[in-house]
């Protein structure tokens, strides 16, 4: 394609691209379907790749590229983002009412919901969105810019290209996307977040964008900080003005004469809180004149023009019927609390998490209890407290062996987690099987989640060890298969048994055994055999292995159900030898770091060429670092070599090292 016709081009693809994301993002009203939607992106991002200098930054390429820095940058705002005063009570209302009125007897006020997010200011030139930080205390704050790109309903470029204006909005996340985050912590063994705000707050200021954008934040803009343009003289024709620019305003904000019609619009909105597809704390009251604001003034903390309502969390009690306990994919032994349904915040629930069992304890949870129940940010039920204990009842203690496998479990120092470590408990057997193949294991090319989902659904496989043994018959009874497609699952499932001792270990899904610490168990051990009959003391011996890491590896190794295992996979014939290459000592006691994206290599391949010369890397830069290998893009690590006077060097600079 000439430059001409791809400038051309690459201007339409980003106006129908920007325009239908606004369309469903924003308006709700797509007008196209997903799949139409991402073969216009792919055409676009293939006429960016063939001539990088037609990117622009309000292009929908760039919502996630690159990362935000290791440090978030502060930002001073020009005009701060005043936080507001509480309301508990009419009356308080009421007296807020009186204060203004008695200044300026005709005040009318507008009335919005209080989002319960993160609020963030977004700053634009000439149309386009160039900067976006946190309120962080009001005065300053972190500069998130490339986290916020991935707000898709953010818009990159304004309907009217404005010379300069600043806005106010809440980063939100959504409950159901609270929600199935949630279900998927929960899953994995992590730490839930509490509700949906700190779920919005902890997700836009991750390191790295893409993170961010898995999370499908969204926004409310609802405030024009500062603005070069015609005057605007109050707020909720403020409000209409941002719509009009392509912003996803606050969904609702009514204006009124009288504190009645406040106080009955508060109640409206307290009344659907349960129903609306968002989280709130309240709703806020402003007065609307800018111009009577700018007269009725603030004190040293809160506008005087303004006041946040807030609602009181529902609460009812019921009794405690049973405790289920499930294994999540990680082997997590979940308690749940099963009670007798009660109606909370608009909904009828009968179960809610009890985390684990210091959760159960420091509440002293036992069967029969009579228990207060809530909805975490109105969405996730939990158990506040008990009320009373049933005659005679116990404190419930998580049992000692697997509800699903019956073998012993765990509880790790320090972790408050009580963990199945067997690697044949069906519970965990298809998030085992995905990590078994994946890349960075045993690179099992072709067998993806969904043909090991079907495997698995079928009955053929139980555990690892029997992938050995299916046939191409076999993976043509599934559905989509072939006679070729077969064949070359069947090749590279022969072909992952000659990989090296190091990605088997990794593979076997050791906790705490990520992909270096397996290498370097292969490497120090030389063959899994050694490695099985290692003791905790030889294993902590290891530079960089800590006990609870080297107690992990042999609680592993002792379990009965992992030695079959391991047998199965040799006499199926896995290799299990170390294929360690070493070429030369030339950087033996040289300790390298690597940041940044490299031109040629991926981190994984600098890291083995540096082994293979007798190096090694580290994950953090301190004084013991010799070499900073930098790529473009290169964050913290980089700061901080620079500060201690470390050596940097770049991939060329490295290829002249070993060349």
């Amino acid at each position: 394609m000439q430059f001409d016709v791809a400038e051309k081009r690459a201007k339409e693809l980003r106006e129908q691209l920007n325009y239908h994301s606004h369309k469903y993002y924003v308006e709700d009203n797509p007008e196209i379907g997903d799949y139409e939607y991402d073969m216009l992106q792919r055409e676009l991002a293939a006429i960016e790749k063939e001539y990088p200098e037609l990117i622009t930054p309000d292009s929908p390429t760039q919502r996630v590229g690159g990362s935000a820095a290791g440090m978030f940058e502060p930002v001073v705002h020009t005009v701060p983002l005043e936080s507001l005063q509480d309301a508990f009570s009419f009356d308080e209302v009421r007296a807020f009412d009186a204060r203004v009125k008695e200044i300026f007897p005709d005040a009318q006020y507008v009335v919005e919901p209080k989002i319960d997010g993160l609020s963030v200011a977004l700053e634009y030139e000439n149309g386009v969105f160039v900067r976006g930080s946190t309120r962080g205390d009001g005065v300053t704050g972190e500069d998130v810019t490339a986290n916020l790109r991935t707000v898709n309903s953010i818009p990159l470029r304004l309907k009217t290209d404005v010379e300069r204006i600043e806005v106010r909005g809440e980063v939100y996340m959504p409950k159901k996307v609270f929600a199935a985050l949630v279900e998927e912590q929960e899953l994995n063994g992590e730490k839930t977040f509490k509700n949906p705000r700190n779920a919005a707050a902890g997700s836009l200021r991750q390191k790295n964008p893409v993170i961010t954008a898995s999370r499908k934040l969204d926004i409310f803009v609802f405030n024009i900080q500062q603005y070069s343009g015609n005057e605007i003289t109050g707020h909720k024709q403020s409000i209409d003005f941002l719509k009009t620019l392509g912003f996803k305003t606050i969904p609702f904000y009514n204006k009124f004469d009288t504190i009645d019609e406040v106080i009955a619009e508060l109640n409206r909105i307290g009344e659907m809180r349960s129903s609306l597809p968002f989280d709130i704390d309240g709703a806020v009251i402003k007065t609307d004149s800018f111009a009577q604001r700018a007269e009725i003034g603030s004190t040293a903390k809160f506008p005087r023009w303004a006041l946040a309502f807030k609602y009181p969390p529902e609460e009812k009690e019921t009794t405690l019927i049973d405790v289920e306990v499930a294994v999540g994919r990680t082997g997590v032994l979940t308690p749940t609390a099963v009670f007798e349904p009660v109606l909370v915040a608009g909904s009828t629930v009968s179960r809610a998490t009890l985390h684990n069992q210091d959760f159960i304890d420091e509440k002293d949870i036992r069967l029969g209890d009579r228990v207060v129940i809530r909805k975490a940010g109105d969405i996730i039920p939990e158990v506040i407290r008990v009320v009373s204990h049933k005659d005679g009842s116990e404190r419930f203690v998580l049992p000692e062996t697997c509800p699903s496998c019956g073998a012993r479990v765990i509880r790790e120092e320090d972790e408050a987690a009580v963990r199945c470590v067997n690697p044949e408990c069906p519970a965990q057997l298809l998030r085992n099987l995905i990590h078994f193949c994946s890349r960075d294991a045993m690179d099992i090319e072709g067998m993806g989640d969904a043909v090991l989902e079907k495997l698995v659904a079928s009955g053929m496989l139980t555990k690892a060890s029997e992938i050995y043994t299916l046939k191409k018959e076999d993976f043509m009874t599934l559905e989509g298969f072939k006679d070729k497609s077969s064949q070359n699952l069947v090749d590279a499932v022969e072909k992952s048994k000659g990989n090296d001792l190091s990605k088997l270990v990794f593979a076997l899904g050791i906790r705490h055994v990520g992909q270096k610490a397996g290498k370097i168990l292969a490497d120090h051990f030389g063959s899994m055999e050694a490695l099985m009959n290692a003791t905790v003391e030889e294993l902590t011996a290891i530079e960089g292995f800590g006990g609870i890491m080297a107690q992990s590896v042999a609680d592993f190794f002792a379990l009965e159900q992992s030695k079959r295992e391991i047998e199965a996979l040799a006499a199926l014939g896995v290799n299990m030898l170390s294929q360690k290459e070493k070429i030369d000592n030339r950087f033996e006691g040289k300790t390298f770091v690597l940041t940044g994206t490299l031109p040629t290599l991926s981190r994984n391949e600098a890291s083995e060429l540096i082994e293979k010369y007798g190096g090694k890397t580290a994950s953090s830069v301190s004084k013991k670092t010799s070499y900073v290998l930098a790529g473009e893009e290169a964050g913290s690590k980089l700061v901080k070599a620079q500060s201690l006077g470390i050596t940097i060097i770049t991939e060329e600079e490295f290829r002249e090292m070993i060349e």
